[in-house]
């Protein structure tokens, strides 16, 4: 019998600190840095972001995540036999947040490890676990996108720490006889490594470089809608699907203006794209699980409809999954 995987559960989990962009300029003009509501919404569509508290983890929101979308695919942590968590803020160099999630969330035993592919990660991890169900060496996979981007941000840099939120997505897919992932298409292309990047490093025990987020927001804009465009057809092609079979598009939600202009790449209306960086910001790995459980949860998103999900990120990596839900 052919194995294929399904979606069974989605959950996320927001930190409970909520910044609006009024909060976020308040703080920035004591240091001295102006910007505005209008600037960051006409730039960006972003009006609020939640911040973890300062003892709050990676694992920490992905364990919550996690729980809520084990709850709604009816299973308990011991069910699961893989955990992949995605991350570019794992808690610690080692073990993986994967490892530490684990065990908070009592699901001993099974193979965990982190996927690190920045905004893209949760596509590449849901790819992954895709690939391991059909080959047989799991049946019941937990995939996380999990992020604690404040810790990372320049706040004298207006430019980048408007962008960035924290928040955690989680998905259960588990082994089905009818195709649930119809096609995935990954890439990556390292001579970008330097339009988005934390160059910092850490050597004998000190931080080598800069520890803080540095990006081309140009670059990065000018790459993603060509590169979202073609993983897209990519993804359909692989599955002999068209752009008019889509139902939704949930994509990583960096900015809403790539967004806006990758559903007219693909012909598609914003009323079929599922908009969640109004209220949570880029949440790097995060951000498509997140959007994708709000989706079903607000029953935006149903059983039986056609999904894209896609998204890129520092690397430069770039990829989408076509699923049924």
């Amino acid at each position: 019998m052919t194995l294929y995987s399904r979606i069974t559960g989605t959950g996320s989990y927001l930190p409970p600190r909520r910044l609006t962009n009024a909060d976020l300029v308040a703080d920035l003009a004591r240091r001295g840095i102006e910007s505005s509501d209008e600037w960051i919404v006409e730039r960006t569509g972003i009006r609020a972001r939640h911040f973890a508290a300062p003892d709050v983890t990676s694992s920490d929101l992905g364990a919550e995540a996690a729980r809520r979308a084990l709850q709604a695919a009816g299973l308990q942590p011991q069910d699961i036999d893989l955990i992949i968590v995605a991350t570019s803020t794992p808690d610690m160099v080692f073990p993986s947040t994967a490892c530490i999630l684990q065990n908070k969330i009592g699901a001993n035993g099974c193979p965990a490890f982190d996927v690190q592919a920045v905004c893209t990660g949760f596509i590449y991890a849901l790819t992954v676990a895709d690939a391991m169900i059909r080959a047989g060496n799991a049946r019941r996979a937990l995939v996380v996108g999990a992020e604690v981007f404040s810790r990372i941000l320049d706040f004298n840099d207006r430019g980048t720490c408007v962008l960035f939120g924290d928040g955690a997505g989680a998905v259960v897919l588990e082994a089905a006889e009818a195709p649930g992932i119809l096609a995935s298409d990954l890439h990556a292309d390292g001579k970008y490594v330097d339009i988005l990047c934390v160059p910092g490093q850490v050597s004998g025990g000190q931080v080598i470089g800069d520890p803080l987020l540095k990006m081309d927001g140009q670059a990065v804009f000018k790459l993603a809608v060509g590169l979202l465009e073609k993983a897209a057809h990519a993804a359909l092609g692989k599955a002999g699907l068209h752009e008019a079979d889509i139902d939704w598009m949930i994509p990583h939600q960096a900015n809403i203006r790539i967004m806006q202009a990758t559903a007219r790449k693909l012909k598609l209306p914003m009323d079929k794209v599922v908009v969640t960086v109004d209220q949570h910001g880029n949440t790097s790995a995060a951000s498509i699980p997140l959007a994708l459980d709000q989706g079903v949860r607000t029953g935006q998103v149903q059983k039986g409809q056609t999904l894209l999900l896609e998204g890129v990120g520092g690397g430069f990596t770039w990829g989408a999954v076509l699923l049924k839900l």
